[in-house]
């Protein structure tokens, strides 16, 4: 995946407006943009949204720390990306908007679930202890995944605005 310099300038900045647009929504707990600009990038730039993606994920540990919270963040986004990866590329208009918001509310539903693989190797939790971390961070996902599909709402005009900036020249 080559990238020239104009892609390298447009991922970097992609990048860090997920981390701010992260930061600027902390004072609401799981309420954020990120699976919607993450679904809308992935639609535009399809394997290339990785660039931005890991931008976010890079200055989210070298700004908040690196410590055994940020390594789930090294695999739970690319798992949305994954999945919008796996949608055709054309899809009927009346569909895709529906598809898009329930990926993205479907990521936050199961954001503890994806986190918990990492949660029981770093701390050593038994089956019975990782069932109960993720029922206990429940209502936390149902915040997440309900957000996200509020949020997700924005997918369609931002893909439309990221695909005009695209076919911009300089």
């Amino acid at each position: 995946m080559k990238i020239n310099l104009k892609e390298l300038a447009v991922f970097s900045v992609l990048g860090a407006l997920l981390y701010v647009s992260k930061m600027v929504m902390e004072f609401l707990p799981n309420v954020h943009l990120l699976a919607t600009l993450i679904v809308a990038m992935t639609v535009v730039f399809r394997a290339k949204a990785l660039y931005p993606l890991y931008v976010f994920v890079f200055l989210t540990g070298l700004l908040n720390g690196f410590n055994l919270w940020w390594i789930p963040y090294l695999y739970i986004w690319t798992v949305l990306w994954g999945v919008t990866m796996l949608l055709p590329k054309q899809m009927p208009s009346w569909l895709a908007p529906i598809v898009y918001i329930a990926i993205a509310g479907l990521h936050g539903f199961a954001y503890g679930t994806l986190y918990a693989p990492a949660q029981a190797l770093m701390f050593r939790l038994n089956f019975e202890q990782t069932i109960a971390w993720i029922a206990a961070g429940l209502p936390w996902d149902a915040i997440h995944g309900i957000s996200n599909m509020a949020c997700g709402l924005l997918i369609l005009p931002l893909i439309a605005v990221l695909r005009r900036a695209q076919k911009m020249t300089y």
